[in-house]
């Protein structure tokens, strides 16, 4: 099918205009963290067992009006750029009639589409979640600038060897499992810097005006990177699953240990290893945080190195197969 070059140049502008409105949803983020509540006194603290966050005796004390106002901004502004992050991949789509994820600029657009849902449906579901909006906003938007920039492809037909069906399969759960684990990544980096303020103010070292004192408890969380990864992990097994039967039916062997196949099963026993950690003693809290980074590392890396300055199997439009 021949590309249909208004579609695509709609497409095109759809992803300017997504970029420009996460910006402002960032910027809005900023200012509710900025309106926030500084903690009046030193909250009394009590640890959840080692390594576990510190969490409040008493309750946590109300937004400010002004403050959850542009919580509300924010999260009606980056929904409105969802819709039209949406529209991206669907006029790239119909411009060149096949799935909108056949090379690196499109994977890349639809990881970072299902990232942005996944953290609305917290912030929308858990408004507390929302002061975690600017540190996850601000990688959306430097991520869809740098896709943009260095991952762009004109709209086109698929290359030979992605002409099958389990694109449908593989591809869209490895979207949409690296999407929620990049959520789960972003909340324990946030839990390892949080728990560690609260930490200081128990022992009554911590600033009262730092900007963490205003972001999500630790116990909030580390809440959010457990179930995005409890419900990120079993998509990404499916993911491996489906690669290696694609593997089979492309290449007459179900596991080569390519690179891209090494390092998707390595991210694969990272995150495994993540939620092990979470229910063994002396590895919950921060111990398991660092796993769970390291298991966004890995993806990034597999994303960015493997696909794009190693060879192998899975080279051709730089798409992970």
């Amino acid at each position: 099918m021949t590309p249909d070059p208004s579609l695509a140049a709609l497409s095109d502008r759809l992803f300017s205009i997504s970029v420009a409105l996460y910006s402002v949803a960032v910027l809005a983020f900023c200012a509710q963290l900025a309106f926030g509540r500084r903690p009046a006194r030193t909250p009394e603290l009590v640890g959840a067992g080692a390594g576990a966050p510190a969490v409040p005796l008493s309750p946590e004390p109300a937004e400010p009006a002004q403050s959850r106002r542009w919580g509300q901004v924010a999260v009606s502004v980056a929904v409105l750029g969802a819709l039209t992050h949406v529209g991206v991949l669907v006029t790239r789509g119909l411009a060149t009639g096949r799935l909108p994820w056949g090379n690196m600029y499109e994977f890349g657009t639809a990881m970072v589409l299902v990232a942005v849902v996944s953290f609305l449906v917290f912030a929308i579901r858990m408004p507390a979640v929302r002061h975690l909006g600017a540190f996850v906003l601000g990688p959306v938007v430097l991520a869809m600038v740098l896709i943009g920039l260095f991952l762009y492809a004109e709209a086109g037909p698929l290359v030979a060897a992605l002409r099958s069906s389990w694109l449908a399969v593989h591809v869209t759960s490895a979207i949409l499992g690296f999407g929620i684990f990049f959520v789960s990544g972003i909340a324990s980096m946030a839990y390892l810097a949080r728990s560690r303020y609260e930490a200081k103010l128990a022992e009554g070292t911590a600033r009262p005006d730092s900007i963490l004192a205003r972001v999500p408890s630790a116990a909030t969380l580390d809440r959010v990177a457990h179930r995005t990864a409890v419900f990120g992990f079993p998509i990404w097994t499916f993911a491996v699953i489906a690669g290696a039967i694609w593997a089979e039916s492309a290449w007459g062997r179900f596991w080569g240990w390519d690179p891209k196949e090494t390092w998707a099963f390595i991210a694969w026993v990272v995150y495994a290893a993540y939620l092990h950690a979470r229910t063994t003693a002396g590895w919950r809290g921060r111990p398991a945080a660092w796993v769970n980074v390291t298991g966004l590392v890995v993806m990034v890396f597999n994303l960015l190195y493997v696909n794009m300055v190693s060879t192998g199997l899975h080279s051709y439009a730089g798409l992970p197969k």
